[in-house]
């Protein structure tokens, strides 16, 4: 019998990671000024979080293999402390050290999203809960730039931050009730500290999780970069700023509505390489569109139509990876966040070189997602070899 109350809790705890995250991404000159830093400090509040994942991934995902209850609760606790910690004082030190402490709690939480499934649901509605829980994340992340969008100015910066805090407070809350249930699926506990490390050997040693973790890497690196230097690279076209804002907003909402959809359907019909090689092919399309033709209703079209179908790459392959994994799904998950991560910091780091020339920049956003169609096209064949 499926528990959707800790579905329910785990994807609010979910978006609260992805709002306590980008709270400033929308205010980043307005709070610079306030807390009298500059720009690119306020950028490290955000940027603390991909670099702390990349490291603290595999071990999370140890962590929740392990302990599986205690760690995703500590994952929503150390959430909640690190927006309460911002409050403690109109001081940027005060933000930093939540920002740090809440980035600490990030992989704990997202590496759960395979294991809460595999726990509380039954396996005909593990797909659902696995599209529902990352969909979520992405929703964060919509909740974060219409938080900043409410409260747009340093006077209301504090009460931005008090509603913050207020959601992961009682999202917390609502994780702690539903996990009072061990779920239908518990592994068993094993002390050994080699059995523990023995998970992520027999995770590795697979290679259908090599291969999903290799193609994590490029739509991952192609949204994260395209969310970061999309406005500059927009702004010789004549997209205003406010614009491109509007334009990233539609971009992870049209990506959270295809993350709660088109997995389910993918999974459903069994199309899940067809489906990942036509979004890789897709992007790879809009991507020279606008390397060739700029202009903002291109831009309007394309990147949301980026976010449609490629978002929905993440839970497709978290929900193979759940499905090809028994016990170790933690670890498994924890390699594919870190290859996603790891794939947005590179992208994102060599568009950044190439901001001053769009066409480049869009010309190399075009050709990862080739680099990657190879593997989704012969993913279909490591998916006929028995799973489980």
């Amino acid at each position: 019998m499926s528990r959707w109350s800790a579905i329910v809790g785990y994807s609010l705890v979910g978006a609260a990671t992805q709002l306590v995250w980008l709270n400033f991404a929308g205010v980043t000159t307005v709070t610079a000024t306030h807390y009298g830093v500059s720009e690119t400090a306020i950028g490290w509040l955000a940027q603390v979080f991909p670099l702390l994942y990349v490291v603290l991934s595999i071990p999370c995902g140890l962590l929740l293999d392990r302990w599986f209850r205690p760690a995703l609760l500590a994952g929503a606790v150390l959430t909640t402390l690190g927006a309460l910690v911002r409050l403690g004082g109109d001081h940027f030190g005060w933000l930093l050290a939540g920002q740090l402490i809440a980035s600490v709690a990030q992989p704990l939480v997202l590496n759960a999203v395979t294991g809460i499934t595999g726990r509380y649901l039954s396996e005909k509605d593990r797909p659902t809960g696995i599209a529902l829980g990352t969909a979520s994340i992405f929703a964060g992340m919509v909740l974060a730039f219409l938080l900043s969008a409410v409260f747009p100015t340093a006077g209301s910066l504090h009460t931005m931050l008090v509603v913050t805090a207020a959601f992961c407070v009682v999202a917390t809350v609502l994780l702690a009730a539903a996990l009072r249930h061990p779920g239908h699926h518990a592994p068993a506990v094993v002390a050994v500290p080699q059995a523990i490390f023995a998970a992520l050997r027999t995770s590795w040693a697979d290679p259908l999780i090599r291969r999903l973790c290799l193609l994590a890497v490029f739509p991952f690196g192609v949204f994260v970069a395209l969310s970061t230097f999309a406005q500059p690279l927009l702004e010789p076209a004549g997209v205003t700023s406010t614009t491109a804002s509007v334009i990233l907003l539609l971009n992870v909402i049209a990506g959270v509505i295809g993350s709660a959809l088109i997995p389910i359907w993918a999974a459903r019909h069994h199309a899940e390489s067809p489906y990942l090689v036509t979004a890789l092919a897709a992007t790879t399309l809009c991507c020279l569109l606008l390397a060739f033709a700029p202009s903002t209703w291109l831009a309007l079209i394309t990147i949301t139509l980026i976010g449609l179908l490629l978002l929905p790459a993440l839970p497709i392959v978290l929900e193979l990876v759940e499905r090809r994994t028994t016990d170790s799904e933690g670890t498994a998950a924890g390699l594919i966040w870190l290859s996603g991560n790891a794939g947005g910091l590179l992208a994102a780091t060599a568009v950044g070189l190439l901001v001053h020339h769009p066409r480049s920049a869009f010309l190399l956003l075009a050709a990862l997602p080739l680099i990657a169609l190879p593997g989704a096209h012969t993913l279909r064949h490591r998916l006929a070899t028995p799973t489980r």
